[in-house]
């Protein structure tokens, strides 16, 4: 082989497995603080809910191994994982035209901490069929500098890629949009045709634990024109 053309591999290997690296540890730092900011949610909010006691409700937070944290809301419950891989943004993204970017290319290199909204009964009944939605997620890079895509996570879009570095203020943004947004989020009733028919097994899955198939949105799609 080629000196040069190992030396090359080499380099390149180098290089990416630092970059990688670090991106990990900034990823990393920020989940920490993530969780430590929903448990502060979390506490804020059960002390306003309390006041009431009627309402009956309050919000609780649990870790699930160390990249997932998990969020209760009523009816509802939020799961914020953190990727353990590092991504590439891929060249229709537009931060490839950002001035931020094409200084440095190396830049587009991000961890992911994404927000997966489901249904609390789900977990209840174990009803591993149920679906989840993901309704944001947030990407960092080396330098800390984010974007944001999901349902209206405005102001942080990739517009916004490289102009500030992630701190508690917008993880907390970022948090309560997707809460908001949940709540908001309402379950529909199913078309009449999806269930007109069923077979017996499913129907004694059904007696033994309310096993059918739920989910807020049948058909909803992920759509990123939410975040100007």
């Amino acid at each position: 082989m080629d000196k040069r053309f190992r030396d090359n591999i080499l380099s390149t290997l180098r290089l990416k497995t630092i970059l990688k690296k670090q991106i990990t540890e900034t990823v990393n730092a920020n989940f920490e603080n993530l969780k430590t900011l929903i448990r502060s949610i979390v506490q804020e909010y059960n002390q306003v809910l309390a006041q009431d006691e009627s309402l009956g409700l309050q919000l609780s937070t649990k870790l699930i191994g160390d990249h997932v944290a998990e969020l209760e809301i009523g009816g509802d419950t939020l799961l914020f994982v953190r990727h353990n891989n590092i991504f590439q943004l891929d060249r229709d993204n537009g931060a490839w035209q950002l001035d931020y970017v094409k200084e440095s290319p190396e830049r587009t290199y991000t961890g992911i901490i994404s927000v997966y909204n489901f249904l609390t009964d789900s977990f209840s009944y174990d009803r591993d069929e149920d679906l989840g939605y993901m309704i944001a997620r947030i990407f960092i890079n080396a330098d800390g500098c984010f974007f944001v895509e999901g349902k209206r996570q405005r102001g942080m879009g990739v517009e916004h890629f490289g102009k500030k570095q992630i701190d508690e203020k917008s993880l907390r943004k970022f948090v309560e949009t997707a809460v908001k947004y949940t709540v908001e989020f309402d379950l529909l009733t199913p078309p009449y045709d999806a269930v007109k028919i069923t077979d017996l097994m499913h129907m004694k899955l059904e007696m033994q634990s309310s096993r059918s198939k739920t989910g807020k949105r049948l058909g909803f799609q992920f759509n990123s024109d939410d975040v100007k």
